[in-house]
């Protein structure tokens, strides 16, 4: 039931970018198509759950023991962009065509605050779940990782839709581009908060 709990929770309740704020440069860049955004998330996906595997044993099997708490951020970032070259060179191999779409936001997935700020969360936060403060173990961390990573996929998906049918629709002059798509990310963030009391 906490896995359920956590998987509503991340990709509705508390979403990564329409509740927390986080990815917010991914997300408004990355969102005028959505193949582009599909491929952002799925990238997304796979750095934040490997970021956040590996950063949790990093944490309690290295840092924690040797008393090195207080390098986590700088080691958290360095295996992000460790992780983000690895996926833009599986891309690049792979998929040339979406490494091209996807530009200059592939490598910016290494400063995205969403991954970061996932990472960081696992390892800080405590959460309550059916009553019980814990911190949150492996497997928990991972689904929580995948989950906000889902989230933030729905969210830009969802955002980039919206888009291309605002790109066809007659918007009044002072409101295209960047306003309209603004104001529609506002009510995106508002729709979502109607999800709090399903947890």
């Amino acid at each position: 039931m906490t896995y359920v709990l956590i998987l509503i929770s991340a990709i509705f309740v508390n979403n990564i970018v329409l509740s927390q704020f986080l990815g917010i440069c991914p997300f408004l860049g990355v969102s005028k198509k959505v193949n582009t955004a599909v491929g952002m998330s799925l990238a997304v996906t796979f750095v934040m759950a490997l970021a956040t595997c590996v950063t949790w044993l990093l944490q309690y099997y290295v840092l924690v023991p040797l008393n090195m708490v207080y390098m986590q951020t700088v080691t958290f970032i360095l295996v992000i962009a460790g992780l983000v070259q690895m996926v833009e060179i599986i891309l690049k191999k792979i998929s040339p065509s979406l490494y091209q779409s996807l530009g200059i936001f592939l490598p910016l997935i290494t400063t995205n605050c969403a991954v970061l700020g996932v990472a960081l969360m696992v390892v800080q936060k405590q959460f309550t779940f059916g009553g019980d403060a814990h911190m949150l173990n492996m497997g928990e961390s991972v689904v929580f990782a995948v989950a906000s990573a889902i989230g933030f996929g729905l969210a830009i998906s969802l955002f980039a839709a919206i888009r291309e049918q605002l790109e066809i629709s007659d918007v009044p002059k002072p409101f295209r581009g960047i306003p309209i798509a603004l104001i529609t990310a506002g009510i995106m963030a508002l729709a979502f908060m109607g999800f709090s009391g399903m947890v």
